[in-house]
């Protein structure tokens, strides 16, 4: 009876061991390091995009709760410590004393107002400032007024 090596016919040839090479390696993680950028800048832009709604909400929470408040006085709050207050006496609306809204991202103010106009406007700020120069600051007026306008993407 003959004998057969365990090793097979490849008995006297060196295996390549299995596994991936540096060269190999070092492409997948710049693969992966090129998809993680993108995703996340992506990811960056929707937030600031998402951010744009606690402007445009506080804005239009001051101006419905401005002409309630016009309705029941014959004249228009003019300062934010007006909008802070409870009613009757004020607004009611939540902002703190520096007029930053609830999500620190916009700072509340009345540029200009009158008994019978006013105007407000939202100032982007901190992290909020790196946004489209466009939507970094919202403004609306007792007419209905919106800046930038309407029909832009900062509104949407």
């Amino acid at each position: 009876m003959k004998l057969i090596p365990c090793n097979g016919p490849q008995s006297g040839r060196r295996s390549r061991a299995a596994g991936f090479s540096l060269v190999e390696l070092m492409t997948v993680i710049a693969v992966m390091g090129i998809l993680a950028t993108i995703s996340v800048s992506s990811y960056r832009k929707y937030v600031l995009r998402a951010n744009r709604t606690e402007a445009r909400t506080a804005l239009l929470a001051v101006q419905v709760a401005q002409e309630k408040f016009f309705l029941q006085n014959n004249t228009y709050a003019t300062n934010l410590a007006t909008v802070t207050a409870a009613p009757p006496a004020g607004l009611g609306v939540t902002l703190d004393s520096t007029g930053m809204t609830p999500g620190g991202h916009y700072v509340i103010s009345f540029p200009a107002a009158t008994a019978t106009t006013y105007t407000l406007q939202a100032q982007a700020t901190g992290t909020q400032t790196k946004d489209d120069s466009a939507c970094q600051l919202y403004s609306v007026t007792e007419q209905g007024v919106l800046t930038p306008p309407a029909g832009t993407s900062c509104w949407h």
